[in-house]
């Protein structure tokens, strides 16, 4: 996969940047018609951004306004859950649906736990539009450490998105603006995970499962929202 030009990383403030993580959470998430009916929202928030980001997102808002519903979805599932290089769960690209998987994500879960919260059993913690709420309305330090260990992950998936010419490249453009630099190492890592694709032996998530012993004052991290009145 040739590499593109390299995101420039802008020095946003906490607020932009949050904002650009929960937009990106919303319109990265599968397109019900209870997200959708937020683009206008989503589009008014945007305004706050400075360009090119903000640009980008409204971009692809305008293209799910105009776009039919059922298109829409359709162009989803087969990018992000047909496309083994442009899946929205982080750990997959290193480990596939293998045992070590299981680590990674409890890795994520526990930190997900010490901020107070416990993930939905709908879904895995490594999803990127989950991890990108949590980093925009819980806690964005480790929200965003979470980011920057997956950053040639992120960095493919962008990539991958712009080979197939998705409209979600814009909104990938618009989250790596926010993290940190690609480093000699991610680029190595890009290229491995780019030749080799994650492995394929499937032996399940069986060290992964969901606590059932939860603090009783533990917060549930919902499926990503957006209120009336956008980011606070």
């Amino acid at each position: 996969m040739k590499l593109l030009r390299k995101n420039q990383t802008v020095n946003y403030t906490d607020r932009q940047r949050r904002l650009i993580w929960r937009i990106c959470a919303l319109v990265l998430d599968y397109p019900h018609p209870r997200t959708l009916v937020m683009l206008p929202d989503l589009v008014e928030a945007s305004h706050e951004l400075p360009t090119p980001v903000g640009d980008q997102l409204r971009k692809f808002c305008d293209h799910a306004t105009h776009a039919d519903p059922l298109v829409l979805a359709q162009h989803y599932v087969e990018t992000f859950d047909l496309r083994r290089r442009s899946s929205l769960h982080l750990t997959y690209y290193a480990y596939g649906d293998t045992r070590k998987r299981g680590g990674a994500l409890l890795m994520m879960k526990q930190a997900y736990r010490r901020a107070g919260v416990v993930m939905d059993e709908q879904e895995l913690p490594d999803y990127l539009p989950v991890v990108l709420e949590f980093s925009a309305t819980t806690d964005p330090l480790a929200g965003g450490r979470i980011l920057a260990r997956h950053r040639a992950v992120l960095e493919l998936l962008r990539l991958s998105l712009h080979e197939s010419e998705s409209p979600y490249a814009d909104i990938l453009d618009a989250l790596c603006s926010t993290l940190r630099p690609l480093t000699t190492t991610d680029r190595a890592e890009i290229q491995v995970l780019a030749a080799d694709g994650p492995p394929e032996e499937e032996v399940g998530l069986d060290p992964y499962a969901i606590d059932p012993t939860l603090h009783d004052n533990a917060q549930l991290l919902p499926t990503p929202a957006f209120p009336t009145g956008g980011p606070q």
